[in-house]
């Protein structure tokens, strides 16, 4: 298979190659003066879609842990802003003892 080129290519097609096949970076640098080095830096980094990296299992947990997050807020907010006799409804649903206004 001989690579090709395509001269019509633009940004938004290698973006979307990125998000979809994902991108890995694994640099070092160091920055010396007069021959010390003053400052090393180790970069590793994956750039993908969220589709890709569920796909593959690297952020699987983040993925999770973050829809529970968002869960815990909304419920918070919708008690935060229900009336008196529809907290305790909704403690009650989520197996909570009480709460305090």
């Amino acid at each position: 298979m001989n690579p090709t080129r395509d001269t019509h290519a633009t940004l938004v097609d290698l973006l979307d190659r990125v998000l979809d096949k994902g991108l890995i970076v694994d640099a070092d640098l160091i920055i010396h003066v007069a021959g010390i080095p003053l400052l090393g830096v180790k970069l590793r980094a994956a750039l993908a879609g969220m589709e890709t990296m569920l796909k593959y299992g690297i952020w699987e947990n983040w993925d999770e842990a973050q829809r529970a997050i968002a869960t815990e807020e909304y419920r918070q907010k919708k008690i935060a802003g229900a009336p008196e006799d529809e907290v305790a409804a909704l403690c009650h649903k989520s197996g909570g003892t009480g709460v305090t206004i």
